[in-house]
């Protein structure tokens, strides 16, 4: 995937009152949801054990002050660990790309790979070959994290001028002189802005794997409220992990502002004549899948050997080959799984496209009424900011365990990098188009339909891409913590039974699907763009 960045329609800078009113309006809003939510909990909710009101969560922490911050620092140390792995793994896969260009298609290939596992999935997996340590917490916060950082970054490195490269380039200098004085310094915004939407990723990855089997760790709450019951206590971990992820997030953005300035708008679209554009016939891209899917199985039976691991709990790529094709029982072993996969699938489709349409639709009313963008994303940014792991048991405890909470639970997790990509994208338009339309005095909404929507359409498709995955997480973590369904929920039966080839059969089967999904949404996004808006289509 070939992809750069415009810079068109920058919104002018706003004036000190302007700031200071709409600050005001957020403490306001804030402020009028904590009362509300208190209310709710007092009166028409209480007694029905799904809503803990803020008086209660407060009281909670008093009263348990030693256990929350125990729990909260090994948190924070895993997830802190993580970020930093997982981020020194991306900073160092792009700037491979960036000096060898020729590994670019087979590296980002791997990269999506990686990012596909399913982190539900694989936990028990690395539970077991980690033992007792935190190594499965700080890996999947790694995980959680890398590709978020690698994408952006991968533009910023490729963010300079011809002019530039020219410069470079008279004065004898190679490739790595290119990258460490003029290519690092271009990417500092988007490696920024990377950074601060993985900032959150890494506390969900490291709850994850809390939740997996760890002894101590916000995750390890979670369960222990379930278990019990304890409304009060879950609500307490959720607003506690949500407030550790927006500090994430928002120190992440102090750093950026410090460093980098304004942040980038990260409208991903391809550039005219990128070795990735020029290259993008199916002969190339069907050699890319092949090199691909090689290197991963090699590499697969490569560190399982390498590390002389146990076949009984590690498994090979034969192994799962056998055990759902030429096995006695492959016929039942694959009846299962795919039993299973089709019950996640008919929620996890659903809830992805109305996260999607969600996003759309909250990005088109932001833009048509900036009052509402100002009264309601706070409220956007702490839905987005709670990870999954105390979502999930919230919006079941109010749903239920059918598909509308499963669907809903989905949706959640999908629409915030939605909206945020689509407000981005509206931005895009031209200058000259908006003024075309201002002349013949058209309307916001005709203006909005015509001109802001092709330019949004490339964002829209970058952000629905990678939510893929994202849906996947989403809908497997609430069946493993609480629905007794789908996929999820096989995978915490076969943990708990050490059925290792049936729990490695659904790690493979799931990466496949988030692959395929990913896949499946770039055709619909070539097709789409062909016809909208040609000169973006996006090559990968």
């Amino acid at each position: 995937m070939a992809i750069s960045l415009s810079h068109a329609g920058g919104s002018a800078k706003r004036s000190p009152f302007k700031v200071k009113r709409d600050r005001l309006t957020v403490v306001l809003v804030v402020l009028a949801i904590l009362i509300m939510w208190e209310v709710a909990a007092r009166t028409f909710l209480d007694g029905r054990f799904i809503l803990a009101g803020p008086s209660d969560i407060i009281a909670r922490l008093l009263a348990n002050p030693g256990l929350y911050w125990r729990a909260t620092m090994v948190t924070i140390r895993e997830a802190a660990l993580g970020f930093v792995w997982g981020n020194l793994a991306a900073i160092l896969l792009a700037a491979l790309i960036a000096l060898v260009p020729v590994t670019e298609r087979v590296a980002k290939g791997l990269a999506l790979v990686v990012f596909c596992l399913p982190l539900v999935a694989t936990g028990p997996v690395l539970r077991v070959l980690y033992g007792t340590s935190d190594g499965p917490q700080i890996t999947l916060a790694a995980l959680s994290v890398y590709y978020t950082t690698f994408i952006p970054l991968v533009v910023g490195l490729r963010a300079i001028t011809q002019s530039w490269e020219d410069l470079v380039r008279s004065y004898g200098r190679g490739r790595w002189q290119m990258l460490l004085r003029v290519r690092c310094r271009a990417s500092v915004p988007y490696l920024i802005a990377g950074l601060q939407i993985a900032a959150p990723a890494a506390v969900l990855g490291a709850m994850i794997g809390e939740f997996t089997g760890a002894s101590s760790g916000l995750g390890v709450l979670v369960i222990q409220a379930m278990r019990t019951l304890d409304v009060e206590a879950t609500w307490t971990v959720a607003v506690i992990a949500t407030a550790l992820a927006m500090t994430a997030y928002g120190l992440a953005g102090l750093l950026g502002r410090v460093l980098a300035g304004e942040p980038p708008a990260l409208l991903l679209r391809a550039r005219q004549g990128d070795a990735g554009a020029r290259q993008n016939s199916a002969s190339a891209l069907l050699l890319t899948f092949i090199l691909t899917t090689v290197i991963t199985l090699g590499l697969w039976q490569g560190l399982m050997d390498l590390f002389d691991l146990n076949a009984f709990f590690a498994k090979r790529p034969g192994d799962v080959l056998s055990y759902l094709a030429t096995a006695t029982e492959a016929g039942a072993h694959r009846d299962e799984l795919f039993q299973a996969l089709g019950a996640t699938l008919l929620v996890t489709v659903p809830g992805y496209l109305a996260g999607l349409a969600l996003g759309m639709l909250l990005a088109f009313l932001f833009e048509l009424a900036p009052t509402a963008r100002t009264t309601m994303m706070p409220v956007a940014i702490a839905l987005r900011s709670i990870p999954i792991i105390t979502t999930a048991p919230l919006i079941i405890l109010m749903l239920g365990r059918g598909s509308a909470g499963l669907i809903t639970i989905v949706a959640v997790m999908i629409f915030f990098p939605t909206l945020v990509a689509c407000m981005q994208g509206l931005r895009q338009a031209p200058g000259q188009i908006i003024d075309f339309f201002d002349v013949y005095a058209a309307g916001p909404v005709r203006k909005l339909a015509l001109a802001r929507v092709p330019a949004m359409l490339p964002a829209f498709f970058a952000t629905a891409r990678i939510a893929v995955p994202a849906a996947v997480l989403a809908a497997t973590v609430a069946e493993w913590l609480s629905t007794g369904t789908g996929i999820g929920n096989l995978m915490a039966l076969t943990y708990s039974t050490s059925n290792y080839n049936m729990l490695w059969s659904c790690v493979v089967v799931l990466t496949l699907v988030s692959v395929v999904g990913y896949g499946l949404v770039s055709l619909i996004e070539r097709q789409v763009l062909l016809r909208v808006a040609p000169e973006q289509v996006a090559s990968g």
